[in-house]
C-alpha cells in the first residue's frame, strides 16, 4: 500500500508495528516504515500527524513507544546512537544568552565533535559573535541547525528546518541537505509545506498517525496524475 521497500540491512532506521500513546490515545498508529543513508527523506503532514512524535520515538526521548525502532542498528538513545545522532527541534534549542560561537563550541564539546565549518554551511560566519537573543528567529533556528551538525552526524533528525525561513534561504538549506546526503548521511526532514517535497529523494506522507504512502515525489506525481504536490496529497486521503 505505502510503496515502501522491504526491511534492509543498510537501513538507517527501522519501524516496525510502532505505535505511540501521548495523553491517553494514539498518536501513531501501527507504522511501519524505514529510510537509508545517503538519501533525503522527507517526512510530510499537517500539524497534529505525527511527525514531531515520529522524530521523537527515533531520538530515544519519546515515551509510551510500543513496537520495535531500530536506529543505526541500535536501540534509539542508546549512548551508540546519541553520538551519532543529531537533533533540530522544531522550536530553537540554543542559549540566548550565549554567542552563536559560544553555543557552537558547547555542543561540540558535549558531543565530543568537531566544528568544522557548520556555521559557513548554514551561512552564519558573520553572526558568530552576536548573542543568540539578538538574532531574528530565522537566524536561531540556522544556530539549532549548526549545533545538530556538529561532528558530522551519521543520522540527522530535522523537525520542520525551513519554517519561517525566506525562499532564498530555503532553497540554500535544501541544497545543504543534499549534499549532507551525499556525503553519506541520512537524513530525515520533517515540513508540513508539500511543495517542499520536490527536493527529497523519497517522502513519507502522515495523516492522523498514519503512513499514507511512501515513495518518490515523482511516484507521487505519476500515481495521482498531479504535478501540484499539495493536491496530489489530498488526492491520496480523498481517493475520488
Amino acid at each position: 500500500m505505502t510503496g515502501r521497500p522491504g526491511p534492509s540491512r543498510d537501513d538507517a532506521v527501522r519501524f516496525e508495528q510502532v505505535t505511540v500513546e501521548r495523553g491517553g490515545r494514539a498518536v501513531l498508529h501501527d507504522v511501519d516504515t524505514s529510510f537509508a543513508a545517503g538519501r533525503v527523506t522527507g517526512l510530510f503532514g499537517p500539524s497534529g500527524s505525527g511527525k514531531s512524535t515520529l522524530i521523537r520515538a527515533i531520538a530515544g526521548v519519546q515515551l509510551r513507544v510500543r513496537g520495535a525502532v531500530t536506529v543505526l542498528g541500535e536501540r534509539p538513545g542508546s549512548m551508540a546512537v546519541r553520538r551519532e545522532l543529531g537533533y533540530m527541534t522544531q522550536s530553537p534549542s540554543v542559549y540566548e544568552d550565549l554567542t552563536v560561537a559560544e553555543n557552537v563550541r558547547y555542543f561540540a564539546a558535549i558531543r565530543g565533535g568537531e566544528i568544522g565549518d557548520v556555521l559557513e554551511r548554514v551561512q552564519l560566519s558573520s553572526h558568530a559573535n552576536q548573542l543568540v537573543r539578538n538574532l531574528s528567529g530565522g537566524q536561531r533556528a540556522r544556530v539549532s541547525l549548526a549545533a545538530a551538525l556538529v561532528g558530522r552526524p551519521r543520522l540527522l533528525l530535522l523537525d520542520e528546518p525551513t519554517v519561517g525561513l525566506d525562499p532564498l534561504l530555503r532553497r540554500d538549506l535544501w541544497r545543504l541537505f543534499g549534499e549532507l546526503a551525499a556525503e553519506g548521511s541520512a537524513l530525515l526532514v520533517s515540513s508540513h509545506v508539500l511543495d517542499e517535497a520536490r527536493h527529497c529523494d523519497e517522502v513519507i506522507l502522515l495523516r492522523d498517525g498514519r503512513i499514507v504512502a511512501q515513495l518518490s515525489p515523482a511516484e507521487l506525481s505519476v500515481r495521482t496524475g498531479t504535478e501540484d504536490l499539495d493536491e496530489a496529497f489530498i488526492r491520496l486521503i480523498e481517493p475520488r
